[in-house]
This record gives C-alpha cells, structure tokens and sequence, in this order.
C-alpha cells in the first residue's frame, strides 16, 4: 500500500469524455484528488461524488482538481455525472491498471462471501506529484470537507 511523502504514481487514464487525463497534466500547477470507488451509481458512490461535487468551488480555490475513479467505462461515467450534476471528472479505469498501482484493487468480504473489488480510497497528491495523504477503507459520509481541510492545511 502507498503511503504519504511516496511519489504518486503517475497514469493517463480516460476520464467520462473518452479524454485522456495524465497526473502530469497538473504537475506544478495543481494538487489533486484521486479518489477510488467501487462503482457509479450506488448509495455511497453517489453520496461521495456529490459531496466532493458541492465543495468543487472551494476545491478550486485551493488550486485542487479532483479525479474520481472506477472500473466503470466512460458511458457509465457519462450517464452517472449526468444524472447528478457531478462537477468532477471520472476516469475509466476498465483494466484495472490504475487500481492496482495505488494498491486499491484488495480481496473484500460482503456477507460471508470474498472477492476482489475496490476499496474506497483517496491520495492527496501535492503539485510536486508527492502522496500528501493516502486513505484506504474511506467512509464516504462527510470525506469531502474532510480533504477539504487537508488541501487547505497543505496549502498553509
């Protein structure tokens, strides 16, 4: 598992647009969130993207994109951001490549029964392209002003 002061490690990956977005592409200019979840559409899916969606001006003001990410495809991602206003982009991660560089892709247990899937995660990526935070097993309610807070003590 990745952990703060690591370098992040870089992707292009295509975001709901079929647009390839690149960590370099915010290097020196922007942090960025990347946040990892299981998939578009579901309760706590919906309730993190839109609370990241409600602070997107004040993310803004910090100089912080934010990039969410799922093993959805960009039709998915299309529909989901569409369906809620959702002021973020989405990056298609089908393969999985992503996932498994920052470590997200991990055996889960839902009623007794394991599989593989993603495990709700955020990076807080500094404008150098350093792991600022790193948080695995996220509780989607109220992680939003939460990041809020660590990009504007990152930014202090």
């Amino acid at each position: 598992m990745l952990q703060s002061g690591q370098t992040a490690p870089a992707f292009c990956s295509p975001n709901q647009d079929d647009k390839t977005i690149c960590l370099d592409d915010f290097k020196n200019k922007n942090n960025v969130i990347v946040y990892f979840y299981p998939k578009d559409d579901t309760p706590g899916c919906t309730v993190e993207a839109n609370q990241f969606t409600e602070l997107a001006d004040e993310f803004a003001q910090q100089d912080t994109v934010i990039l969410g990410v799922s093993k959805d495809d960009c039709d998915s991602h299309r529909q989901f951001i569409s369906k809620f206003g959702l002021r973020l982009d989405l990056l298609a991660d089908t393969d999985g490549e992503l996932c498994e560089q920052y470590g997200v892709w991990q055996e889960k247990e839902k009623n007794g029964a394991k599989k593989m899937g993603i495990v709700r995660s955020t990076f807080l990526i500094d404008k150098a392209g350093n792991l600022a935070y790193v948080e695995y097993g996220v509780d989607p309610e109220g992680h939003a002003p939460t990041m809020l807070e660590k990009v504007r003590a990152l930014s202090a």
